[in-house]
């Protein structure tokens, strides 16, 4: 055996070596072998292996690629926020377990929020859920609501753990897409993207559970109105499913528009789980914080799932987020308020990068609300002839610009299933980006527009 290990370091080919040995009968290896083969990955994540953020995550890790990527965050959050944290931090209790479902002050500060505009009482621990992010509410409403086999409609483009989700509660995932309304002019805005509702009807079915809806939606930006999610509604309560409302970017709104939320709508509060997100509403995306919103006996599946996985949140997070919630529920009348001065501040970066895009001959569609920005890349012809590895356009697109103009982004079909055709041309920017990580992304756009 010490003869045939110190062969296999001296050999290229191991892998053939192995198998050799293997098949001769040799116990030691044959039993590794057929050990092995229990290692396989369990059914539920076939497929699931590659991640689009994962993959961008790496390739713009250089610090010569300007990231406009990853709806990360590189402006400071608000002070308050930050130096909650430090207190908390020194207070020994807090550096302890708290309630599994939601430390009790953040889920009283939820409740006295969200009151004011749901127009209804809120029962703190029994109506709400503080969880690991709003990934951690989709998680739980999705393994504690819906069943195998059964069916969850959700929106091309969608946040791209919606499917995965789906599949690993053995569920089966119904996708429609947005689709492109012609505009005259340029003007295109997130409004532009409409949601067929006779399409949407025809995705229901008797075995469909529940329906995924994003507004502020995204990628695009689209909020939808108040009449769209009217109609949403209508076939919710028509066929009885659950609505699962995912609105982390509720507060980043801009000017003219006004965001709805559908479980305000008649007959939307017992059947919908609304979900928030600390990092979206604070800027503090490395603080894995979210919460759902909805009727008892919905959340309380939530609860299930919730205590049987993770347990509990971090303590030292939660009640420096409570306490942030406190200090904006006291101003929310105030323009200052930091729900509403973000939305005031993102507008101008907004502005800002979408006249940079058109610098470079690109058509920007401008976002209601979000932080992101999507463009249609194909106008600029670019020759991708280099790009070697198979896969949609915009893939090639982004990997293209990121070799050779430092510059990084998401494809937007990273966020399709069935769909990826109709969408494979755009290419989502964010802009929730210092002055200076603009500046940057300035100057990349007036060397291309030079070399143009």
């Amino acid at each position: 055996m010490f003869l045939i290990q110190r062969c296999l370091c001296s050999l290229n080919n191991k892998a053939e070596l192995l198998k050799i040995i293997c098949a001769s009968g040799c116990p030691r290896f044959s039993t590794s072998a057929k050990m092995s083969k229990k290692f396989k990955n369990a059914r539920r994540i076939e497929g699931l292996g590659s991640n689009v953020w994962v993959e961008f995550f790496n390739l713009s890790a250089h610090p010569s690629i300007v990231n406009l990527g990853q709806g990360q965050p590189d402006i400071s959050p608000p002070a308050h926020i930050k130096e909650e944290l430090a207190k908390v931090s020194a207070i020994d209790s807090m550096n302890q377990y708290t309630r599994g479902f939601g430390h009790p002050s953040l889920v009283q500060a939820l409740s006295s929020l969200y009151e004011n505009f749901y127009g209804r009482s809120i029962d703190p621990n029994h109506e709400t859920i503080v969880t690991v992010g709003g990934y951690g509410s989709l998680f739980n409403a999705i393994q504690g609501l819906v069943n195998e086999e059964e069916e969850v409609i959700i929106v091309e483009p969608f946040f791209d753990c919606y499917e995965p989700m789906i599949k690993m509660a053995g569920a089966i995932p119904v996708s429609l897409p947005l689709r492109l309304k012609p505009t005259k002019g340029k003007d295109w805005t997130s409004a532009s993207w409409i949601l067929d509702l006779e399409e949407l009807e025809s995705k229901f079915s008797s075995k469909t559970k529940a329906l995924i809806i994003n507004t502020p939606h995204n990628p695009t930006g689209k909020i939808f109105s108040k009449e769209e999610l009217q109609g949403i509604a209508d076939l919710c309560i028509k066929y009885d499913i659950i609505c699962i409302s995912d609105e982390v970017y509720e507060w980043l709104v801009y000017t003219g528009r006004k965001h709805t939320k559908i479980a305000t709508l008649p007959g939307m509060w017992e059947r919908t789980i609304t979900i928030g997100s600390a990092g979206k509403t604070f800027s503090v995306t490395g603080w894995k914080l979210g919460w759902s919103i909805g009727p008892k006996n919905l959340i309380r599946q939530m609860q299930i799932v919730q205590q049987n996985v993770i347990y509990t949140c971090a303590t030292p997070l939660q009640e420096a987020l409570a306490r942030a919630f406190w200090y904006e529920i006291k101003q929310l009348n105030d323009p200052q308020c930091y729900f509403y001065s973000l939305p005031r501040e993102l507008e101008g970066k907004r502005d800002r990068i979408i006249q940079l895009l058109q610098k470079i001959g690109l058509n920007p569609i401008i976002p209601e609300g979000g932080y992101f920005v999507i463009a249609d890349v194909s106008v600029l012809n670019i020759d991708l002839s280099e790009m070697k590895e198979d896969g949609c356009y915009d893939y090639k697109f982004v990997k293209w610009m990121i070799k050779n103009k430092k510059l990084s982004a998401i494809p937007v079909t990273a966020f399709c299933s069935k769909y990826k055709k109709e969408f494979e041309k755009y290419v989502r920017f964010c802009f929730i980006k210092q002055d200076s990580t603009l500046d940057a992304f300035e100057k990349i756009i007036k060397n291309w527009t030079k070399k143009s």
